[in-house]
This record gives structure tokens, sequence and C-alpha cells, in this order.
């Protein structure tokens, strides 16, 4: 059986949607992910306000109640029907991220077993056919394909694989 593996945030779950929620709420701005496109959110901000973006991603509970990305969920079930499906998520950048990370993985994919989620830095450790990601540094050493899952932040970054949304990620595995 070929593996997969997916990525959480941007891809499974809305954490730049968040931060914008957050973001403008507390600066009575009225950022959206177009006004991003092609850039990260931090390079968008002015100067004084870009820790203030970092420090929400640093929150105990930030990760805990992220939306899902639209049809993530059917599509993955689906997929784990015939792949095995692992979810990679870098998340030593934030160590408050394991506990809600984790709590968020169960709550909305339940059928994946928890023993298939991986919290990783460094993604060359995966042993997977396929990788699903937003980053696509993470590709430069992985030994399988990579698809580059589109994000704001790498809207204008060719890729040899790319998808924009589940939809995509199904037609891509599951071909008319």
């Amino acid at each position: 059986m070929k593996r997969i593996c997916v990525d959480m945030d941007e891809v499974l779950a809305d954490a730049l949607g968040k931060l914008i929620r957050l973001y403008n709420a507390e600066f009575s701005e009225n950022l959206t992910v177009h006004d991003m496109w092609g850039n990260w959110m931090v390079n968008v901000l002015p100067p004084g306000r870009q820790d203030r973006l970092m420090s929400y991603l640093q929150e105990d509970e930030f990760f805990e109640d992220l939306d899902i990305i639209p049809n993530s969920q059917r599509v993955l079930e689906r997929l784990s029907r015939g792949y095995e499906i692992f979810v990679a998520t870098a998340a030593m950048e934030f160590p408050k991220s394991f506990g809600p990370k984790f709590r968020w993985l169960e709550r909305h994919f339940p059928f994946l077993s928890p023993t298939h989620f991986v919290f990783c830095g460094d993604k060359s450790i995966l042993h997977a056919d396929f990788l699903i990601d937003d980053m696509p540094r993470h590709f430069e050493r992985f030994a399988g394909q990579g698809v580059l899952f589109t994000a704001a932040h790498n809207a204008k970054i060719a890729a040899p694989v790319r998808v924009n949304n589940w939809l995509e990620v199904e037609d891509l595995f599951f071909p008319a």
C-alpha cells in the first residue's frame, strides 16, 4: 500500500485564517488572504506589529480551534481506504502546539490512527511515496513526490505538482 504524508497547517487546518481574525480584531484592520497573496503575512504587516503576529502562534491554545480546510475530511477519509495516511506537522517551532494539534487531529480526523500523527521538524525523515505540504522547502530532501498545496505564501512559487484545494487532491489520486 502506498503511503501519503499530509501536512496540517494550511493543508488541513486554516491557521492563516485565525491569524487574520486575531490581527484584525486587535488592530481594527480588514486584512484578507488576498492581501497576502504571494507573501508571508509577517511581510505585509507594519514593522511594529510583526512580533505580535508571532506571539499569537506561541499562545497555549492557538492550534486548538482552527477551521478545517474545505473537503479535507471527506477526501482524506477516501484516501485512507486505498493509501496509508500519516499527518506530518512541523511542530518543533511551536512547542506549545503539540497537545492542541493532537486534540484537533483526533477531533476532526477520527478515522486516522493517532499512531499516524508525526510531530517533526525536518520532514526529510518521512518515508512515504507522497508529501502534501504548503512549504516547498520540505520537498528538498524528501525522497518521494512532493505535492504543493496552494497557500497565500506559496502562490507565486512554481512547483512540478501543485494542487489548489482538496478536490484537486482527490482528482490527483483518483483520476476520472
